[in-house]
């Protein structure tokens, strides 16, 4: 068994109009919500062996605050692929994760994180800024991870709700 928790990065800022989407950091809700997310992670033992993130500024900076409040030490991967909307560089990545990784955390964008935790489970969640879908995986082993995967929905974490 595997679990894999999807997040949606925090929460973003559009102040500068000048900045190229990939490049807008994080507002202060964003800054706020990323560490108490971690921080939920710790308090709920489910602290990822690996970290995740899309390549997009806001993704990394949502990455390494929930990186900081769980301790995590490992490097966090950074996936050009994940700025896209489709879930399928999801499963490119993931699959090449090793075994003794049993909880990995992926941070991304919508729609396509949305598509991703209702093609594994079947479960039409919204997910808003900063939110976390705890899944659980019928696997072995992360070269198991597709689209015909069934996994279950343990838990959806929104921030405005903790």
């Amino acid at each position: 068994m595997k679990t894999l928790l999807i997040m949606r990065h925090a929460k973003s800022s559009w102040q500068d109009g000048g900045l190229a989407d990939h490049e807008r950091p994080l507002n202060k809700r964003g800054q706020r919500d990323a560490p108490r997310m971690g921080q939920l992670l710790l308090d709920n033992a489910l602290e990822p062996e690996a970290i995740l993130a899309s390549t997009a500024m806001r993704a990394r900076a949502t990455a390494e605050a929930v990186a900081e409040a769980l301790g995590f030490e490992g490097e966090i991967g950074l996936e050009r692929g994940f700025y896209s909307d489709a879930p399928e560089a999801y499963f490119d990545v993931v699959r090449r994760l090793p075994d003794g990784v049993d909880t990995a955390l992926v941070i991304g964008h919508n729609p396509g994180l949305e598509d991703l935790l209702e093609t594994l489970t079947g479960e039409d969640e919204h997910l808003p800024t900063a939110a976390i879908a705890q899944v659980r995986l019928p696997i072995a082993s992360w070269t198991e991870f597709s689209p015909e995967v069934e996994g279950s929905l343990a838990r959806v974490w929104r921030p405005r709700e903790i």
